[in-house]
């Protein structure tokens, strides 16, 4: 497993591992999250394992801007009324339940029909993305059900060689993970 502080040679170890159907760690708005290529089955069932989750919950995408999500996100099914709403969010802490793709896979969406996606603000995971030129798969770094963990050393601590490249930066300064709301119904899915 590698770790990573920022530099100009700061993702090579994230795109090995990307590449090889790794899981990667990165800090977020308030805990570490796992991540790795959206398409790579191999890699979800991998994340889902170390994490003991279920597939049919989804799982949530990260990305730096709007553009990264438009292979997930349905977004001709997204109400002109709406929009504002739905943009007016990002960049930020919030993560929105959004029509998904019909091609999207189950092992990503789980059991449903829309798609959990968070442009962030939160500037270690945003250049992340950027440098890898494309969203994340972002689910906290812990087993279901055990508390989300917050620093680099607490991610290698627990998962070991489970997890193939940790990203070293500090998690921001959020106290409570990213609130996931349906901008579309109103639904707030955590608070």
């Amino acid at each position: 497993m590698q770790e990573s502080t920022v530099s100009t040679d700061t993702y090579a170890g994230a795109r090995e591992a990307l590449d090889n159907h790794g899981v990667i760690a990165y800090p977020t708005e308030a805990v570490f999250g796992l991540g790795c290529m959206p398409y790579d089955e191999i890699a979800v069932r991998k994340l889902l394992a170390i994490k003991q989750r279920p597939a049919e919950k989804g799982l949530i995408l990260i990305a730096a801007d709007y553009s990264q999500l438009l292979t997930y996100v349905d977004d001709s099914k997204i109400p002109q009324d709406k929009r504002f709403q739905v943009f007016s969010q990002w960049p930020g802490p919030v993560t929105l339940v959004l029509p998904a793709k019909p091609d999207v896979p189950r092992f990503l969406r789980g059991e449903h029909d829309t798609i959990a996606v968070r442009v962030t603000a939160f500037e270690p995971a945003r250049a992340l993305c950027k440098a890898l030129g494309t969203a994340l798969v972002s689910s906290s770094a812990n087993v279901q059900g055990e508390q989300a963990l917050t620093t680099h050393g607490e991610v290698e601590r627990t998962f070991g060689e489970q997890v193939d490249w940790i990203m070293t930066e500090p998690v921001g300064g959020n106290s409570q993970p990213s609130k996931i709301l349906n901008p579309l119904t109103g639904d707030v899915v955590r608070p």
